[in-house]
């Protein structure tokens, strides 16, 4: 889901302005950063961009057409409205 290059990065930099006396971190401070990272990211339940956009659109067509019919009840009640 997650861009593990980008996980990487991330974790490298951490990695690097972490103060090197720190023994949370023991000997690969960046791969224990990456792992933490990760199943901190897991645990968002985040979607990508990609999926974020395709959710975005599908709601746009449904407020469109249920505009569309909102204006067609409007009409057929203004005609029955008429006719009584």
């Amino acid at each position: 889901m997650f861009d593990p290059k980008l996980i990487d990065e991330l974790a490298e930099r951490l990695a690097g302005s972490v103060p090197g006396g720190i023994q949370l971190l023991q000997a690969d401070p960046q791969k224990n950063l990456r792992a933490t990272l990760e199943a901190g990211l897991t645990r968002m339940n985040l979607v990508t961009r990609e999926e974020f956009d395709v959710q975005r659109a599908v709601l746009t067509r449904t407020r469109e057409k249920l505009s569309r019919l909102e204006a067609e009840i409007r009409e057929l009640e203004a005609q029955i409205a008429k006719r009584s």
